[in-house]
């Protein structure tokens, strides 16, 4: 170890009360996102509330506990979501907190730019090698660049976060404050896959040839994905994101990355949720390359890649393509996060395929997601002119190139059948289309 970062690590190690008593009124203040999120250093935030009014607290979601929405937390701390996680929803909704509907790939523009300056930055990083450079773990994502840019930065040490290859190592220098804390990881708890989801799955798999490149999010669609591409050969991995399910297909020797034509046999990412297994397998592993979501969000460096399949879900998807993924009418309830990105980056994709895929009911089938209609208030986070693939359980819809009339029948033919009779008076309202049964049944009398 050089004496030199080791003595200047030892004069900046401090307890988290005392390394928070640099946050003041007024200030802005990044949390890391994700599974690494520096809780120590949260929980002493929420010790120096009595002291500080009007402090403004951004990140993407988070797995841990978000005390600071709290209803007595007001005129303290307001949080601003650039992606809603489930800890922050209700005081969004409720107007306790913020959300900035953004892309992905321009979060950390935001900080660049001083459109939105970062005055302190809580990371959590691995505690540092031999050359004094600690990693980003499973979370470099937008916090490489917040730590880059804020006046002020706070690292919680914590011997349980994985060292990980890429662009994911912050220097002894670049930090302020040092607070040790040795605790396990914010786990992200496994989901409880259905069978509604394994028949979507079902069909998004039969999307996906050997050789191709995914981009997968959370939840129960992903997770029913994966296990079925057993028998491909050499898939590759670009995304924002990877969670447990990719373990199996790395170890049966199918997620090779071999035929990638960009960044070859290496997994790009730009952080890691899930469990204690998951961050067992990312430490010191170099088929992982990690890098900031302005990088692996690109549309441009996403469409590098050959066969580039991207999967995501939706609320809602009206008759003519478009898409809301980030609210349920004008109640928040996620964020744009990176689907826009990369459904333009696998549009881009030499043989690239971008995959909305939902369940074509949702309130136990009491309603139907594909409406004719946005619900009153509802975003569209993916254009009809954008969107390609629509994926359900009862089969696939490509809507690229297509007219609007040729559109509203895809879409009708992959509802659920309880709904499509009320799809297709919609569509004779509007001289889209007309029931095919009820056309028959006239044409008989």
């Amino acid at each position: 170890m050089s004496m030199s970062w080791e003595m200047e690590y030892k004069k900046r190690l401090k307890t988290a009360d005392e390394a928070l008593a640099c946050v003041k009124s007024g200030m802005r203040v990044y949390i890391q996102p994700g599974c690494a999120e520096p809780e120590t250093l949260v929980e002493a935030l929420m010790r120096r509330a009595p002291d500080v009014f009007d402090v403004e607290i951004v990140h993407m979601m988070t797995m841990g506990c978000a005390p600071y929405v709290a209803p007595e937390m007001a005129g303290h701390f307001r949080h601003n979501a650039v992606f809603i996680g489930g800890n922050v929803r209700e005081a969004i909704n409720d107007g306790r907190a913020d959300y900035t509907p953004i892309y992905l790939s321009e979060i950390e523009g935001l900080f660049e730019s001083g459109q939105m300056p970062l005055d302190v930055a809580l990371i959590e990083v691995s505690p540092p090698d031999s050359h004094g450079f600690c990693s980003f773990g499973v979370g470099v994502d937008t916090t490489l660049t917040a730590a880059r840019v804020a006046k002020y930065v706070v690292a919680q040490i914590n011997d349980y976060m994985p060292r990980t290859y890429g662009d994911s190592f912050i220097h002894v220098d670049d930090i302020d404050a040092f607070v040790e804390s040795s605790r396990p990881l914010c786990a992200l708890k496994k989901p409880i896959v259905t069978d509604l989801q394994v028949a979507i799955a079902k069909n998004v798999a039969g999307l996906i040839e050997d050789g191709a490149v995914l981009q997968t999010g959370i939840g129960g669609i992903p997770d029913a994905v994966l296990p079925m591409l057993m028998d491909r050969k050499d898939l590759g991995v670009h995304s924002e994101l990877v969670s447990d399910g990719a373990i199996p297909l790395i170890e049966a020797g199918v997620l090779t990355g071999a035929r990638k034509n960009f960044k070859p046999r290496k997994i790009i990412l730009g952080f890691a949720l899930g469990t204690k297994r998951l961050f067992d397998f990312l430490d010191n592993n170099p088929i992982f390359e990690f890098h900031p979501t302005a990088y692996t969000n690109d549309p441009g460096l996403i469409a590098r890649n050959d066969k580039m399949v991207a999967i995501n879900s939706a609320i809602q998807v009206d008759l003519t393509g478009q898409v809301c993924s980030d609210s349920i009418g004008n109640q928040f309830y996620s964020g744009i996060g990176g689907q826009v990105d990369f459904i333009r980056g696998a549009s881009r994709s030499k043989g690239g395929k971008p995959i909305i895929a939902i369940s074509s009911t949702a309130k136990k089938g009491a309603i139907s997601r594909i409406v004719p209609m946005l619900d009153p208030g509802a975003g569209v986070v993916t254009s009809r002119g954008l969107v390609r693939y629509i994926v359900t359980e009862f089969g696939v819809a490509y809507l690229h190139g297509k007219s609007i009339r040729e559109r509203a029948k895809a879409l009708i033919e992959i509802a659920h059948p309880d709904f499509r009779a009320e799809l297709y008076e919609y569509c004779e309202k509007t001289k889209w289309l007309q029931n095919p049964h009820a056309a028959q049944t006239a044409a008989m009398r």
